[in-house]
This record gives structure tokens, C-alpha cells and sequence, in this order.
């Protein structure tokens, strides 16, 4: 790396503010996601993640961090050169297994194994980091209170009227071409009712939703394509229409003739308000800077 883009915010103990109701809010959102697992194990005989639960792939790999970072950037795991061995996961958000067809934000779960240092209480004997992104810079909804109301709201749709989420998804597609004409970016909420572009899967980048503790500032994690290969899949369109796996299929199709690699990066808040609001986007106002890169 050659320049800085910007002053890093430290942590500190002040920058964590819970609502006074949170404690309840998680018990909400606890109880909603039983209720799709349930529903879904019910449905189907066996059970299946309350989120995120269908999977487009899973590959393993490596990621290598960089050397010669600096201090801000050589932070825990991230503070010497390093090989470690990693499991990564394509998925998309809903808690039901749905035709692709659907088309919602995607995720991706990288978990780096062999990770030393100090760990949370209770998982003292674990040896792994794992990181949990999706493909757009901020989350969908302001607060928990408010994204526990909207998992409230789609809970009620597990396993059922899957053609009319086809028909919606298809509307908000259109409508979701319509706001990127006009301001340039898409709409989070738009994408999380259908209108996620029908684009292949490996084409995106990926960021953690909230700020997270990085060594001694807070930070966002991004994973980018940067090989020839990944980058000619940016906005790569992906007709998935009539082919109810057709992102899982264009993973496997697409890693059985190449290896790759992408950028891991880190992307500082300017300012500690990004920290307690989940819904501002950083990737304007502060570029990520590379750390590492995932091998496959």
C-alpha cells in the first residue's frame, strides 16, 4: 500500500452504545428465527439454517496476509505474514430454499483456520476467525429493533407463495434498474424484496455488515475479485430463469476450469458514526485497502 486514505478510528469502550430494549430485541429475533427453522424442518424432514440458508458453493483455500503492513493494517491476525488454510460459503439470505430465481442479496462466510491469539469467553480452545459478509457495503435495516420488524414481517412467507415471490422478484428487478439510473446506486430494501440484479455470484464484493474490533481501531472487512478471471464476472449478467440452482451451477462450473484468487481488505469508518449506525455506507467515503488475498 502505498498512501493512506484517511485517518483510522480507534476503539474504545464508548463507541458500543446498546438501546436500553436490546436485551429483548435479541430475544425477538432468537424467537423468529427458531420459528422459520421450525417451519422449515416441518416442511422438509430436516433442518435448515433460519438465514442464508441455501448454499451456492463451498470452497476451500487460503488466504494470505500481506507483509510489510502498516501498523493500523497489521492488526491480530493480520499483524505478520501468514498462510492459513480457509472454508468459504456462497449463499443467499432467506431462510427458505427457493428457485434462484429469487433474487436476493448474497452472502459470503469465509472461515480462516489456525488463527492464534486472544480469544471471546468460551471459545478459548478454538483456533478459527470467521468473517460473515454480504454483497452490498451497509446492512438493510437501521437497528435491530427495526430489522427484527422487517425478519418479523418475512418469517410469516417461509415455504410458501414461492410464484408469487418469482413474480415480485421479477418487479423489483425492473424497479431496482430504475433507481440506479437515477441516483447511481441501488437500493438495499429493494434487493432484500427480489430485487438483487441476476448476476453471477462471483462477480460481487463482499463486506462485513457492521463495523467489527480490528486490533486496536474498528474497521469493515471486504472481499473483492482481483484475478482476470473474477473481475470479467463483475456484473456479469446470469439468466437463472428456469434453472432453480443456476448460481450453484455457475460456481461449479466456472472452478472446475480455473483457480483464482480475490483481495481481503479492510475498510475504516472515517468517523465513529459508522459504528453505531449499520445502515451508513463507507465504500464513498473511504477506500479499502488490501490486507491479504484468498487463494483457490
Amino acid at each position: 500500500m502505498n498512501k493512506q486514505l484517511g485517518v483510522p478510528v480507534r476503539f474504545s469502550s464508548s463507541v458500543e452504545r446498546p438501546d436500553a430494549d436490546e436485551a429483548e430485541t435479541t430475544r425477538g429475533l432468537i424467537a423468529t428465527i427458531k420459528y422459520i427453522t421450525d417451519k422449515t424442518l416441518a416442511d422438509r424432514g430436516h433442518a435448515l439454517r433460519g438465514v442464508h440458508a441455501k448454499s451456492h458453493g463451498i470452497l476451500e483455500g487460503y488466504l494470505e496476509v500481506d507483509a510489510d503492513l502498516p501498523s493500523d493494517l497489521a492488526q491480530g491476525m493480520f499483524a505478520k505474514p501468514a498462510r492459513y488454510p480457509v472454508v468459504v460459503r456462497f449463499s443467499t439470505i432467506l431462510g427458505d430454499i427457493l428457485d434462484d430465481s429469487v433474487s436476493v442479496p448474497r452472502g459470503m462466510a469465509v472461515k480462516i483456520i489456525g488463527v492464534e491469539g486472544e480469544r471471546l469467553e468460551g471459545s478459548e480452545r478454538d483456533v478459527t476467525q470467521d468473517f460473515v459478509m454480504i454483497n452490498g457495503p451497509a446492512f438493510g435495516a437501521p437497528t435491530p429493533k427495526k430489522f427484527l420488524s422487517v425478519l418479523r414481517l418475512l418469517s410469516k412467507t417461509t415455504d410458501k407463495f414461492e410464484w408469487l415471490k418469482k413474480i415480485l422478484s421479477a418487479v423489483m428487478r425492473q424497479v431496482q434498474q430504475v433507481i440506479v439510473a437515477v441516483t447511481g446506486h441501488p437500493s438495499v430494501t429493494v434487493a432484500t424484496l427480489g430485487g438483487q440484479p441476476e448476476t453471477h455470484i462471483l462477480g460481487e464484493t463482499f463486506y462485513s455488515q457492521a463495523p467489527l474490533r480490528f486490533g486496536d481501531f474498528i474497521a469493515k472487512i471486504a472481499v473483492a475479485p482481483i484475478s482476470p478471471e473474477l473481475m470479467a464476472l463483475i456484473q456479469a449478467p446470469l439468466n437463472v430463469n428456469g434453472v432453480p440452482n443456476g448460481l450453484r451451477e455457475a460456481v461449479i462450473d466456472f472452478f472446475k476450469k480455473m483457480a483464482v484468487y480475490g483481495r481481503f481488505g479492510r475498510n475504516c469508518a472515517p468517523t465513529s458514526n459508522l459504528c453505531r449506525s449499520r445502515t451508513l455506507r463507507s465504500s464513498g467515503r473511504r477506500k479499502s485497502v488490501p490486507i491479504g488475498r484468498l487463494l483457490g
